[in-house]
């Protein structure tokens, strides 16, 4: 069965509970709010215990048999959560896991939450076994395309609407930090409870909160989308990001697309390439057009640059770096 999204999740409870559940993904609050429908769920159909086990360094596996078979005295049903933060339970725990996935235990509703998943996680025994015993709910990074859609789902829920001029300055307001986005949105829902708000009632309301990494900053500039390039570097300076990993980012993806482009000019497949290159997720999608819209020159001169931008950070050679880094944001995402 395929994974669920979050958003689906409510109406699959709806129909009834699953003896075996597994969230996993990068976006913390989805899965905290998956896993909170859950519990309510289940206490909701009687499963009035809870034992909650957290697998850290030196974590005793037993101790999830001797939760698996333990039964209570004071309630028939339990709802058993295994938590694993680092996402590598070992080989001991992964065994464990399979033995989880192939009986698990009667009168109990187990979660089994973990994070963000690599590609060799995700294709090992214990997390297929998983994947084929449990209902799987996939909190999956919110893209900066999907968050106007998200945000006015749940503003629908709250009996909002935005214009579509508004939508996007909220959008813009809260990329990248989803907890603050719930937070505006109740706040917003408090503030004008049931009412069509426009751009000037949202600059009122919603304040500047948006996260960035300089990962988003590479599938922003590799997009082109130049607007949202220069507004990323403002918020990572804003933030007081390092520089040199803004540099390290810019710098990692022109050699990748140099890299790309020699390997196409040679005859390479590009499924080759993109396995050679590690290019993953954004990437994969953005690397060829991106090679296709940015020239070997300009390539060249950008590494150029980043290598007089390295010498400023350093002192050696005199200048800001910062500006330096958004006139390369700009000049690349042209």
């Amino acid at each position: 069965m395929p994974a669920l999204s979050p958003d689906a999740l409510p109406a699959a409870l709806e129909r009834g509970l699953a003896p075996l559940y597994l969230i996993h993904g990068e976006e913390a609050l989805l899965a905290l709010e998956a896993a909170d429908a859950l519990r309510q769920a289940a206490k909701a159909r009687g499963y009035l215990e809870r034992e909650v086990l957290t697998v850290e360094a030196g974590f005793d596996w037993s101790r999830l048999t001797e939760a698996m078979g333990s039964v209570s005295l004071f309630a028939s049903l339990k709802l058993l959560e295994l938590r694993i933060p680092g996402g590598k339970p070992g080989s001991e725990g992964g065994e464990a896991l399979q033995r989880l996935a192939e009986a698990p235990p009667d009168d109990t509703v187990t979660l089994v939450i973990l994070p963000k998943l690599e590609r060799m996680q995700l294709s090992s025994k214990w997390f297929v076994a998983l994947e084929k015993a449990a209902v799987v709910i996939h909190a999956a990074a919110v893209t900066r395309q999907q968050l106007p859609g998200w945000i006015g789902r749940r503003l629908k829920a709250q009996g909002l609407t935005l214009s579509e001029e508004a939508l996007s300055f909220f959008a813009d307001r809260v990329e990248g930090n989803l907890l603050a986005a719930r937070q505006e949105i109740d706040k917003l829902a408090i503030l004008h409870p049931r009412a069509t708000l426009d751009l000037d009632a949202i600059r009122q309301a919603v304040a500047n909160v948006a996260r960035f990494d300089v990962f988003q900053l590479s599938a922003a500039w590799l997009a082109g989308d130049t607007v949202r390039v220069m507004r990323m570097l403002d918020g990572l300076e804003a933030e007081g990001e390092a520089p040199v990993l803004v540099l390290w980012s810019f710098s990692e993806d022109v050699r990748m697309l140099l890299k790309l482009r020699q390997g196409l000019k040679d005859g390479r497949q590009v499924r080759d390439l993109v396995r050679e290159l590690k290019l993953w997720g954004d990437k994969q999608r953005l690397a060829e057009p991106a090679l296709k819209r940015i020239g070997p020159r300009t390539l060249m001169a950008a590494l150029a640059e980043c290598a007089r931008i390295d010498r400023q950070i350093k002192g050696v050679e005199p200048g800001d770096p910062w500006p330096a880094l958004k006139a390369l944001g700009a000049r690349l995402a042209a």
